[in-house]
């Protein structure tokens, strides 16, 4: 068994110093609060993962709606594309701990234990070693949060069906959040990125996971199977952001020629 996953993108996609990471997420956080705060515990969120120079202003909106609810969220379900390694199914590790440059979080061995027991789910290393997806969300979970769990997967090829089986699983109360990492549309022009996101959008609004294709979003497999999962359980989406690299980080107008998209949403139930 491995005891750390090792932090491998710190200093590439977030910085390494952990006071100047304090800094830079609780930067992002404070940009993004709102004056009143929703008061609706989050069920799921959806939020980007590319640097934070980048997607940290997506993803904080997310982030901070779970502020006044840090003492109740007590386990991460966290889900995000693989990147690097391709499989079938959905990834999980044989790690303890997942460390970022602010320390190391505790993995629910019990969980991942309850998931590996679904024929989907298996245990891939190498899915999670060099993996963003998963590791750029930590540092603001460990900002925000006092004190919580971690149950990692990383999300290759697989059905909508699968996908939501293991989240139906991991459900849990409101002390349980599930985390889906994702970014939108790759590489297209600033116009057509546009199109395409505000399509995929939509669909995530009106929880309809067919409308989800190849190219709308880097993180689809995950999205879908949380769309089905939230209408299995009667919750509703909010978008809380969306724009691309040009909006966030933009200066030339060469920039706007090859853009990502980035967005988040927060699902909540309708029976509150």
């Amino acid at each position: 068994m491995h005891l750390i996953r090792n932090a491998a993108v710190a200093g590439l996609f977030y910085p390494d110093d952990p006071k100047e990471l304090r800094h830079v997420v609780s930067r992002f956080l404070n940009d993004t609060q709102t004056s009143a705060p929703d008061i609706t515990v989050p069920k799921a969120l959806i939020v980007p993962h590319a640097g934070y120079v980048y997607s940290g202003s997506a993803a904080a909106t997310g982030f901070s709606r779970l502020l006044p609810f840090k003492q109740l969220i007590k386990q991460i379900v966290l889900l995000g594309p693989s990147h690097r390694v391709g499989f079938t199914g959905l990834a999980v590790s044989d790690a303890l701990y997942y460390q970022t440059p602010l320390g190391d979080i505790p993995i629910d061995r019990s969980a991942i234990d309850n998931i590996l027991k679904l024929p989907q789910v298996s245990i891939i290393e190498q899915a999670h070693a060099q993996e963003h997806s998963l590791e750029v969300q930590l540092p603001f979970l460990q900002e925000i949060l006092d004190d919580f769990t971690l149950v990692p997967i990383v999300v290759g090829d697989a059905s909508t069906e699968s996908v939501s089986e293991v989240l139906e699983t991991l459900w849990g109360n409101e002390s349980t959040l599930i985390l889906i990492s994702s970014d939108l549309s790759h590489f297209h022009n600033y116009q057509a990125a546009q199109r395409l996101d505000i399509h995929t959008c939509s669909a995530i609004e009106a929880l309809q996971p067919d409308e989800i294709g190849f190219d709308n979003a880097c993180g689809r497999n995950p999205i879908k199977g949380l769309l089905l999962s939230a209408t299995q359980h009667n919750l509703s989406a909010t978008t809380l952001a969306l724009w691309n690299s040009y909006d966030s980080a933009g200066n030339t107008p060469e920039d706007k020629s090859r853009v990502v998209g980035y967005g988040c949403w927060m699902f909540t139930s309708n029976q509150q």
